[in-house]
């Protein structure tokens, strides 16, 4: 993981189309050690058929691309694949494509979907287009060189056409947008904080009362931000060395689970373990230092706290943007934003079993504190992250 140049950051949401129980938008996201591919379409018309058209579109583009298929191949089977209206006797759904590399190489496929937003150091870029037929059908290939901080925003018709009829005549406009995510750029740089805004807007435009399913999507260009936390001594002594070296040999920010494992991390590195008794959650056990360590914590109750957290962020019961501003923040919270953060996390996990956290009912060789990283590791996967696990 350390050879990686970039990673992607990626926030979406979408509005229903007003009445709609169901979304005729849809977007899929699958996230490599090598590459991002990213996939929104738009089914024809609204509701149900709707949705099954964008679904199909999205999952057969993603899981092509991932296998290595060609965009010809891919798009020739989107379009075998797709039912056919009896109505209107065609199988309609539009879509955007993205697919960028960890070196920085990105290739867009468009097909009649409004155009991709390129943004760099604020400005809003051209992208070069070319025009490619398959199966009767015109689609826009375009090739970048990303760089870190780049930003791609992908909308849905119902963004571009927001307002029509009502607020705005002729709708919001690529070209309004573009001017709008310029001036937000200024001050806002993160994907859900930019997305919210445009989301918002939308929304206002349609009096709350959307004409069309609508669909914003961020993609931000970032450097590898890498975490390794260590929790629990190995199940043999004689591991503590290797396991230590293996924690400080890794790139990035460290951080420390579990008074047994600090005690042994900073015997091993001849550091003082500096204890708090400072409670700013009476829920949380205090953060504890030792030098040259980003965080050191408590075990098991504070993993339970962070895994609490952790879930609170995904399901957005806590704002990033207040969470990141806050002065005070406990060591769960800490670790939480730690993990939010960070795109690439490896977890060095030691087998020993504390007979003071461990369920009767579990076997003995899965302990609670097993358990709850178990569930952080797979929250932090459905959040797009890369983790690593090694055991000792």
């Amino acid at each position: 993981m350390n050879n990686i140049l970039f990673r992607t950051e990626i926030y979406f949401e979408s509005i229903n189309k007003y009445g709609e129980e169901l979304c005729g938008d849809k977007v899929e996201v699958i996230k490599t050690p090598e590459k991002t591919i990213f996939v929104m379409a738009d089914g024809l018309g609204s509701g149900v058929k709707a949705n099954i058209l964008a679904t199909l579109t999205t999952k057969i583009a993603a899981t092509m691309l991932k296998e290595g298929a060609s965009v010809e191949e891919t798009v020739k089977t989107i379009i075998a694949t797709l039912p056919v209206c009896k109505v209107r006797k065609i199988a309609y759904s539009t879509f955007t494509i993205i697919e960028i590399s960890s070196n920085g190489k990105c290739s867009i496929i468009e097909y009649d979907n409004p155009p991709v937003f390129f943004l760099r150091e604020g400005r809003v870029q051209k992208i070069p287009v070319n025009f490619l037929e398959i199966e009767g059908k015109i689609l826009k290939e375009s090739f970048l060189e990303l760089k870190e901080e780049d930003l791609l925003v992908v909308v849905s018709d119902g963004i571009v056409h927001a307002g029509i009829g009502g607020i705005l005549n002729l709708g919001w406009q690529w070209e309004n947008i573009a001017d709008y995510l310029e001036k937000v750029i200024k001050n806002e740089t993160k994907p859900a904080e930019i997305v919210k805004l445009l989301i918002t807007i939308t929304n206002n435009f349609y009096l709350d009362k959307a004409g069309d399913d609508a669909t914003c999507a961020a993609i931000k260009v970032v450097a590898p931000n890498r975490l390794t936390v260590i929790a629990g001594p190995p199940a043999n002594p004689e591991d503590d060395l290797k396991a230590v070296k293996c924690f400080m040999e890794n790139k990035g920010k460290k951080v420390v689970c579990g008074g047994t494992t600090a005690q042994i991390v900073a015997k091993i590195l001849n550091k003082q373990l500096v204890t708090s008794t400072e409670f700013i959650d009476p829920q949380v056990p205090p953060a504890a230092h030792i030098d040259g360590i980003d965080l050191v914590t408590e075990g098991v109750l504070t993993l339970a706290k962070t895994l609490e957290k952790l879930n609170n962020i995904a399901e957005g019961k806590i704002q990033l943007k207040e969470l990141i501003h806050h002065k005070k923040m406990d060591a769960a919270m800490r670790l939480a934003l730690m993990l939010y953060e960070a795109t690439d996390i490896t977890f060095i996990i030691g087998s020993a079993v504390n007979p003071a956290h461990q369920n009767p009912d579990f076997p003995k060789n899965l302990s609670i504190k097993q358990n709850v990283i178990g569930s952080i590791i797979n929250i932090l996967k459905k959040m797009g992250k890369f983790v690593d696990v090694k055991n000792f």
